[in-house]
């Protein structure tokens, strides 16, 4: 998501999904990684302790890995402007916050 139009705090937003608290912690390890060796200096991540929702803070660029649960609770896509995930026609969502 474009952000800078709405913050001066950074200017875009990746949002993702991980299947189990484990996917969690090693996405947003990962995106970290690559952020780094890409020249992205890291200024601070959180949540990796608990792997429901992790985030990576690289400046102008932050990222917000979920649990689709969590995700779908939050609803941090549309609050910041963006859409609401997108699945196959006719499938249903995999997740429901209220399924927890």
């Amino acid at each position: 998501l474009e952000t800078q139009e709405k913050t001066s705090l950074f200017a875009r937003m990746i949002i993702a999904s991980g299947d189990s608290n484990r996917q969690v912690k090693a996405l947003a390890n990962n995106v970290a990684v690559d952020l780094k060796e890409a020249g992205f200096e890291i200024l601070g991540s959180e949540g990796q302790d608990g792997g429901e929702w992790a985030l990576v803070d690289a400046g102008d660029l932050v990222v917000h890995i979920m649990l689709p649960a969590v995700r779908d609770f939050y609803d941090i896509d549309t609050l910041w402007g963006g859409e609401k995930p997108s699945f196959h026609a006719g499938a249903q969502k995999p997740w429901h916050a209220a399924d927890n």
